[in-house]
């Protein structure tokens, strides 16, 4: 059980309406989601600043952002959601979806753009600066804006797999689960 127990319907009218637009038809909503709507203020302040939304980086780009976050911070209940959700959808094989998990950045599966985001990830969580091999590969495959909305990614991902881990969500039913070896 969760440290704060998701809220449960009929939920606040802004709340229900933001849930709707947000998960797919015919899912219900996530147990992060209802637990951060526990609190209207902190819900409303996660999902304005949240990324949702198109930006300059492709959805397979993101979601190698998104899933090597989660999973270097140990957040196996959102790794598991994007992984789920996502993996398929922009063509994350089996191997690459492990590799978010424990493969180093220059693992042979990812393409030389996959590995910059991959090492970006790596220096922020591990060491919190980007090294200068690091900004050079990103600089080669990605402009400006591609950078910052990266780094932003790390940073959002970071905040939302606090939340997670802070208060011990379970694992949704249908999400991946870490691979053997990495809890």
């Amino acid at each position: 059980m969760p440290r704060i127990a998701p809220a449960e319907p009929p939920y606040e009218p802004r709340i229900a309406e933001a849930l709707e637009r947000i998960m797919p038809p015919g899912v219900p909503p996530l147990v992060l989601f209802r637990t951060m709507a526990r609190s209207p203020r902190v819900f409303e302040k996660v999902f304005a600043g949240g990324l949702l939304d198109k930006g300059p980086l492709s959805l397979r780009q993101r979601e190698i952002v998104i899933d090597r976050t989660t999973a270097r911070l140990g957040c196996e209940y959102e790794w598991g959601v994007h992984i789920a959700f996502f993996a398929e959808r922009v063509g994350l094989s089996l191997e690459q979806a492990a590799a978010t998990v424990a493969a180093p950045s220059t693992a042979a599966c990812w393409s030389a753009d996959e590995q910059a985001l991959i090492a970006l990830v790596d220096d922020l969580v591990d060491r919190r600066i980007i090294t200068e091999t690091t900004w050079t590969a990103l600089s080669a495959h990605f402009a400006e804006a591609e950078i910052l909305e990266a780094i932003a990614l790390v940073g959002y991902y970071h905040t939302i797999s606090f939340l997670c881990r802070g208060l011990e969500l379970p694992p949704e039913s249908y999400a991946a689960r870490f691979p053997p070896g990495r809890s």
